[in-house]
């Protein structure tokens, strides 16, 4: 059978990384493994248009992942397929999973796939296959209730006759990360993307790669739409970790290589293990980065020295605020001095750090935001990311606010993915003013310091990258010009 899995374009207007999407690599893996005949069609790198791929490759099924930005992107793809053929098409995603009657009252949508999606999606491909009896099958034969094929299937959602949306039974999160597959890269043009963190980085992106050794996260912090994916952590073996990490390197000659894991250190003893299984094997010659970060209060010294050792040169932490009262309220179950002790222990091993710092977030204040500019000035790591508090959708800070009386201030999905130094939302005391006020402080008295911009000039990488770095910085420093030079051009994708 032949699958068409789609990542829609992804608007930016900042040059960010690119990155091969590991979700749908996963799914072109379980694909493979089924059988099926796979294409991989990255909105944000092909070079030809959809209803050509849709006309040349003729799939039997069609998936598509998006994220909340991403999520009218994702619609649109699916209409035009549907006018070069009307195929069965399932979307995937953050999004979709935490607003799922959107997406299926789509017409364009035939099925909503929630949470992790290798067991559902190979599900529906049997079905598929199963039913079209060698030749092809509509999306509409699909979701005919006479038929009730998809009756049985958990973790999906999808539009009755009647208009209604049918929710079956939520599908238990993958119990043997080791029963699946490696992500099939192979399908990616991979020299069309770029290293894992772009502007610190001088890496080709064809050697950079992305790996995961863990999934779910058991905290609930009410800022990250991770809360709406299953919250039982599981872990790979660090059998299993390694001989990926030897395939990426042996066999795709990575360079660079980056965790994506969201709590990589939950469990301390299973990441040391790894890191002395990359050691004893010669794998730690290839650097590798921890992109999303890590438990700040379970980052001890014997770990990061060990994790350095393997091959480990960065490693980022989500500090979110510098106030203890607001950590408690956001549920991050971790104290200030917890997050001096990680920073700490990492700059006492030599490792790189990079601190997520967010501005806004419901129940801040001006104390507040300043006492979180003061913490990142103190922890003072390589990079400070600081960002204005989006209100995702699903997450516990988007029902805090539509609940408390707050004025959200986006107006449509698109504006989640600007960079543009603007407010969000509004709640009680909390106004827009404060906020942009305060994101743009913390960005100058961060790296306009004199130690700061010394530093900066004195690293070689600041030269290698100089042309992306300084055209970041000044997107960053000219966000609204950058936003109306983009609008445009989303708006001409959507028609």
């Amino acid at each position: 059978m032949r699958v068409l899995l789609i990542n829609p374009k992804f608007h930016l207007p900042i040059d960010t990384r690119t990155s091969p999407h590991l979700g749908l690599a996963y799914l072109a893996a379980v694909s493979e493994r089924r059988g099926d005949e796979v294409c991989i069609f990255d909105m944000d790198v092909e070079d030809i248009a959809l209803t050509q791929k849709v006309s040349e490759f003729k799939p039997h099924i069609v998936g598509i992942t998006s994220n909340t930005p991403q999520v009218k992107q994702a619609w649109l793809a699916a209409r035009t397929i549907k006018l070069v053929l009307d195929v069965p098409i399932v979307i995937g995603g953050p999004h979709p999973s935490a607003m799922l009657d959107e997406s299926a009252a789509k017409p364009e949508i035939n099925v909503v796939v929630r949470g992790e999606g290798e067991a559902t999606w190979i599900e529906l491909c049997d079905i598929v296959d199963r039913e079209r009896g060698g030749g092809d099958m509509t999306g509409t034969a699909l979701l005919d209730p006479a038929n009730k094929l998809l009756d049985g299937v958990m973790g999906i959602s999808f539009k009755l006759p009647d208009g209604t949306v049918q929710r079956n039974h939520d599908r238990p999160p993958i119990d043997s990360l080791d029963s699946l597959p490696w992500p099939a890269y192979h399908f990616f043009k991979m020299e069309r993307y770029t290293s894992q963190q772009p502007a610190i980085d001088a890496v080709e992106g064809s050697l950079s790669f992305s790996i995961m050794t863990s999934r779910g996260c058991p905290y609930r912090c009410t800022f990250c739409s991770q809360s709406i994916m299953p919250e039982k952590w599981r872990a790979r073996s660090p059998q299993n970790v390694v001989a990926e990490f030897r395939h990426l390197i042996k066999d795709l000659g990575a360079q660079e290589i980056g965790v994506l894991d969201d709590s990589a250190n939950i469990n301390r003893k299973r990441l040391s293990e790894i890191s002395q299984l990359l050691i004893k094997e010669g794998l730690n010659t290839v650097p590798w980065i921890m992109i999303n970060g890590m438990r700040a209060n379970l980052a001890d010294k014997e770990m990061l020295s060990l994790m350095k050792k393997a091959g480990c040169k960065r490693t980022a932490f989500g500090v979110e605020t510098g106030d203890e009262g607001m950590l408690v309220r956001i549920n991050k179950n971790e104290s200030l001095d917890q997050i001096r002790w990680a920073f700490k222990n990492a700059k006492e091993i030599g490792m790189e750090t990079i601190g997520f710092f967010i501005i806004g977030l419901p129940g801040d204040s001006e104390e507040s935001m300043e006492r979180t500019i003061r913490f990142a000035i103190e922890l003072d790591p390589l990079v400070a990311n600081f960002s204005m508090m989006t209100p995702y959708p699903g997450t516990l800070a988007y029902q805090d606010i539509r609940n408390n009386g707050g004025r959200i201030l986006l107006k449509d999905w698109d504006d989640y993915v600007f960079f543009e130094g603007k407010a969000r939302y509004e709640l009680g005391t909390l106004t827009a003013e404060m906020q942009e006020r305060k994101f743009k402080q913390a960005y100058r008295r961060f790296y306009l310091r004199p130690s700061r911009i010394w530093r900066t000039l004195t690293r070689k990488s600041t030269w290698l990258n100089f042309p992306r770095a300084a055209s970041m910085a000044l997107k960053v420093i000219f966000p609204r010009a950058t936003k109306n030079k983009l609008k445009p051009i989303i708006q001409q994708d959507a028609g």
